[in-house]
């Protein structure tokens, strides 16, 4: 995860940054290595630095001697994350069709917090409103699942576990789906648009004595396409929001051609968020999970010795 650099100075990086651009064939790997090691605060200073030295706009700057996948990184770098998501968004929606794993994955992904901030900044960037330009794009029930996460009604975190609710929970989502013909998907979008994360965490372990499938499996059951995927990446964000961009950066890599618009869209967005935790889970992931089973025991530990300790 990104960290504040110690000793930071932007006058100097600015300097640094001005000689790489103007360095026939230009230096990428200094560009490289001041900004993907200054946070977004930081790399706004140098750009401002940048402006008074130069007299120019660092970021068009950058535009104009970087190229390809190495100036989509750099430039999503210069975006604060919710400009980033934001900007993802709307490129998801914008024009003939729609990126539906995009706009599933960072809809289905963020905190409640990060959604607010979401639309205030998508708001500014386009004077569009995200609710109606999500609700114009998509249909259906998956429009009423992104509709019902972008109006960000989840409740906060309590410190008083409700053992009743979460039984009523339980049991709502198992008749609602599982223990009926046909699928009540209002009754699922209520509750996991609507209730606190750890609350829900607790709602899919009791869901496990109502029903013979996990929430996932039952998910997998009951519907189908998009709906299907937003529900799955809500689940699992739900369980372990790190260990699911774990896979998605392993099936990116593992696909045929790496997947470099996805690589780029989860590391820029979450590499001051949890990052470090994301690289802990597909450590465990990659490698862990492919060792003798015998030896997972003392492996885990070794392994998570050199993870170092949890944010």
């Amino acid at each position: 995860t990104v960290v504040p650099a110690v000793d930071f100075d932007p006058e100097r990086d600015a300097t640094r940054i001005e000689t790489a651009i103007k360095t026939k064939g230009v230096d990428e790997q200094t560009i490289i290595d001041v900004l993907t090691k200054r946070t977004y605060s930081q790399r706004r200073e140098i750009a401002f630095s940048y402006e008074r030295r130069a007299k120019k706009d660092m970021i068009t700057a950058l535009k104009g001697a970087l190229s390809g996948s190495l100036e989509t990184v750099i430039l999503g770098l210069m975006k604060s994350t919710a400009q980033y998501d934001s900007s993802e968004i709307r490129g998801s929606i914008k024009g003939l069709g729609t990126d539906e794993e995009t706009l599933i994955e960072i809809l289905c992904s963020r905190s409640t917090n990060e959604l607010v901030t979401i639309k205030k900044v998508y708001s500014e960037l386009f004077k569009k409103e995200l609710e109606k330009d999500v609700a114009g794009d998509t249909s259906g029930n998956f429009a009423k699942l992104l509709l019902a996460l972008v109006q960000t009604k989840r409740d906060e975190p309590s410190s008083v576990v409700d053992y009743e609710k979460i039984d009523q929970d339980a049991r709502a989502l198992y008749d609602a789906g599982i223990g009926v013909k046909g699928t009540d998907v209002a009754t699922w979008i209520s509750i996991m648009c609507e209730r606190s994360v750890p609350h829900l965490q607790k709602v899919f372990q009791r869901y496990r004595s109502y029903s013979p499938y996990d929430m996932q499996e039952s998910i997998m059951k009951e519907v189908k396409g998009d709906l299907q995927k937003s529900f799955l990446v809500l689940v699992q964000c739900f369980e372990n929001k790190q260990l699911y961009f774990a896979k998605r950066l392993n099936e990116a890599m593992k696909s045929k051609g790496a997947k470099e618009k996805l690589l780029t869209r989860i590391i820029v967005s979450r590499c001051e968020a949890d990052l470090k935790r994301i690289c802990s889970e597909y450590k465990l992931k990659v490698i862990y999970c492919k060792v003798c089973p015998v030896m997972r025991p003392l492996l885990l530990k070794a392994l998570l010795s050199l993870c170092g300790p949890e944010e």
